[in-house]
């Protein structure tokens, strides 16, 4: 049997299967992006590396404390979301002979991506503190690097991230709260 029969034979991918080859081969196989994608993914575990900025912009910024701690909790409240949320849906990661996996991870579940989860809440959070558009810049990267390393399928990171954001909204609406409430103490 010649190859190209052989691949006409060959079930395809799932899509989103497809998509995360598609991935890889582009940038898979470059040793700095898989190597930069794996530091990402250890800043990102378990939201500590936004906890850890966030306990810097609270110890150098005083006058933004309160600010500064929210990011704090924004990002670990999203990641504890999502963990809820995988263990009710119990999709398992990737697990097709054409994905390669790049890095470790604490579970064997997908959906939604805890890193895209709370690094979008993070993002948004420190956007609003900062002033910088700091979601465009570091929301995508997150996300494209959960499917370099071969552990989530595009939709965990999609879901994952507007998971974040919501997660962010509510966090700032509930700021927005206690501010007004704050305001009206003062003044009645």
């Amino acid at each position: 049997m010649s190859a190209e029969s052989a691949a006409e034979q060959a079930p395809a991918a799932p899509p989103e299967v497809a998509i995360i080859n598609a991935v890889q081969a582009t940038l898979g196989n470059k040793p700095t992006v898989v190597s930069a994608a794996r530091g990402m993914s250890h800043f990102g575990e378990h939201a500590l590396g936004w906890v850890g900025i966030a306990a810097a912009g609270w110890l150098l910024d005083k006058p933004r404390r309160r600010q500064w701690a929210g990011v704090a909790v924004g990002a670990v409240g999203a990641h504890a979301a999502s963990i809820v949320i995988k263990r009710v849906v119990r999709r398992p990661r990737p697990n097709d002979p054409t994905v390669q996996v790049n890095v470790g991870t604490p579970s064997k579940l997908s959906f939604p991506s805890s890193h895209a989860t709370s690094t979008t809440a993070a993002a948004v959070l420190l956007g609003r503190l900062t002033g910088l558009p700091l979601p465009a810049v570091l929301v995508p990267p997150m996300l494209l690097s959960r499917v370099v390393l071969g552990v989530h399928y595009p939709s965990d990171v999609l879901a994952g991230s507007a998971l974040g954001a919501a997660s962010a909204a509510a966090l700032l609406a509930a700021e927005k709260r206690l501010e007004s409430d704050r305001t009206r103490k003062s003044l009645g």
